[in-house]
């Protein structure tokens, strides 16, 4: 069983999206200067630098390297009054409930060129016009549930209680125009909500998209997104979805070379993954197959080996028996796996081991 970690690019239309989204992917979206050229989400894979893989694989020489990957869903614009159905409406927000994050792209450059849905740039208004479209749309799907329960309780008020009580706070919560993911909530309230699947649950980051002119820093503007990441607790990136879409059809060393004169120490969509680990609470761990394959794997931080197990495959999981670990970089001092394990540096851990960012795993499982 992979782990499948999914990222939705949201915003208002012509804001950089799809351009953004062919520069993770490579993919060819269609990207024109006009709204919903994106009709249906696109889904692609972009895959996760990581400089312990690259180590790893030079001593050990495998047949076969794979890293970690994120899949990145272009979703079509949003505009005002999406919530009511405006535009592609529903339709978009419901791409947006499957997703494990989500980016939300703001434009912050300037283009005669291609239209912008309001009168000026005006970042810090883009974000809150998408996010209270999203609050919106959550209300509606409270209200939804609450009707429901309301009913159901008409019969056992005491074992509908507890979720009538928490779907009245939730409603007001959101009235107040403020998201669910700033709600304090227990476990239980907190799995009793996972159902609602609830859009502004969803862990976010802010994207700026800027002009090349504007890098390295963003300019100007891009100081209002930084401070709303910030008061939020999240993460904003910098990019310039169009050069990052040209650099990569150019050969690695002439786009490095590029990046420099501008100022930038790496691709920005390098960063944009990072901050999307980051945001998901992500550490990475790998494998080792013989000669046959090196592997990196997602995993969110502090989650047992044996669930690491079950992000392999869920039969190492179901018949777990315990680990060999040895951190990435002892295994490098080494010189191996078999150097590693005669100077007695590969442990074995039990099934409520915490993996650490950087481990190096085989499963012992059985079969049967």
């Amino acid at each position: 069983m992979v782990m499948s970690l999914q990222i939705g690019i949201v915003g208002l239309p012509n804001v950089g999206k799809s351009t953004l989204f062919n520069a993770m992917t490579r993919a060819q979206a269609a990207v024109a200067s006009y709204p919903f050229t994106t009709i249906e989400p696109n889904v692609g894979v972009a895959t996760v630098p990581d400089g312990r893989l690259e180590r790893l694989a030079a001593l050990i020489q495998p047949e076969r390297t794979v890293p970690a990957s994120v899949e990145f869903v272009d979703i079509a614009g949003l505009v005002k009054g999406a919530s009511q159905g405006a535009g592609l409406g529903n339709q978009f927000l419901g791409h947006i409930r499957n997703v494990n994050a989500v980016a939300m792209v703001v434009r912050v450059f300037e283009d005669p060129d291609v239209a912008h849905v309001t009168t000026e740039i005006d970042p810090l208004n883009d974000i809150e016009t998408v996010e209270l479209e999203l609050i919106l749309a959550d209300l509606a799907t409270v209200e939804r549930r609450a009707e429901k329960v309301r009913a159901k309780a008409k019969a056992q008020p005491r074992e509908f209680q507890a979720e009538m009580e928490l779907l009245e706070r939730l409603g007001q919560h959101l009235n107040d125009g403020h998201r669910v993911r700033e709600m304090v909530l227990s476990d239980k309230e907190s799995e009793t909500l996972r159902t609602l699947n609830l859009l502004t649950a969803t862990p976010c980051l802010y994207v700026a998209n800027v002009g090349e002119e504007d890098l390295p820093d963003g300019g100007p503007l891009v100081k209002v997104v930084r401070q709303r990441a910030a008061a939020e607790e999240t993460q904003a990136v910098v990019i310039c979805a169009e050069l990052e879409a040209e650099l990569a059809e150019w050969p690695a060393e002439e786009a490095d070379a590029y990046r420099a004169e501008l100022g930038l120490t790496e691709p920005g969509l390098n960063r944009l993954i990072a901050a999307g680990y980051r945001l998901l609470n992500l550490i990475t761990f790998f494998t080792v197959t013989g000669q046959k394959e090196t592997r990196a794997w997602p995993l969110v931080r502090g989650r047992s080996v044996r669930e690491a197990a079950g992000i392999i495959h869920t039969d190492m999981q179901r018949g777990f028996i315990r680990a060999e670990v040895i951190p990435w970089d002892t295994l490098l001092e080494a010189g191996g796996l078999v150097a590693a394990r005669e100077a007695g540096l590969a442990r074995l851990e039990g099934r409520d081991y915490v993996v650490q960012d950087g481990d190096v795993i085989h499963i012992r499982f059985s079969r049967s």
